[in-house]
This record gives structure tokens, C-alpha cells and sequence, in this order.
């Protein structure tokens, strides 16, 4: 099994109603595997919210959902931010 730290970014962190949590994955999982177990733990709000976020995995950006995840991996979910 594959360990993986998830850390949450601001309305992320609200839709999931947590800052971090880890996450047990299949061997050989995905960014992909990564996003449908945590839609699926966390439902409707958060998944609306991921279909806007970026994701940092070991701290580089990750475009491709096909990406493999290392074992310990962290991925970073962020949604967009405003500022000025």
C-alpha cells in the first residue's frame, strides 16, 4: 500500500473540513487514484472545488492526473487565489 499526506489551501481546506490527512492508496496509484478517493470521502463540495484547484506533488506542479505517486509522497491541493 502507498502512504500519501493530502494538505488543503484555502476554500479546499473548507470543502474538506480538514487542513491535512493521509491517504492509504492502491501500489502504482495516481494523482488520478489520489482525487477520486478524496471526492469520495468527501463529497459534492470538495469536488466541485478540485475541478479548480492545481496540485503540487512533492512540491512541483503536477498537470498530468496520470502521474504516479512515489510512496511518502504530499500533494498540495490549491485552489485559485485572488489578491491584489
Amino acid at each position: 500500500m502507498l502512504e500519501l499526506t493530502v494538505r488543503y489551501f484555502a476554500g479546499a481546506r473548507a470543502a474538506a473540513g480538514t487542513q491535512d490527512e493521509n491517504l492509504t492508496l492502491p501500489p502504482g496509484a495516481t494523482v488520478a487514484t489520489a482525487l477520486t478517493a478524496i471526492e469520495a470521502k468527501h463529497g459534492e463540495n470538495l469536488t466541485r472545488v478540485l475541478k479548480a484547484c492545481s496540485f503540487l506533488l512533492d512540491g512541483v506542479a503536477v498537470r498530468d492526473h496520470a502521474t504516479h505517486i512515489p510512496p511518502g509522497a504530499q500533494l498540495d491541493v490549491l485552489p485559485p487565489f485572488a489578491g491584489g
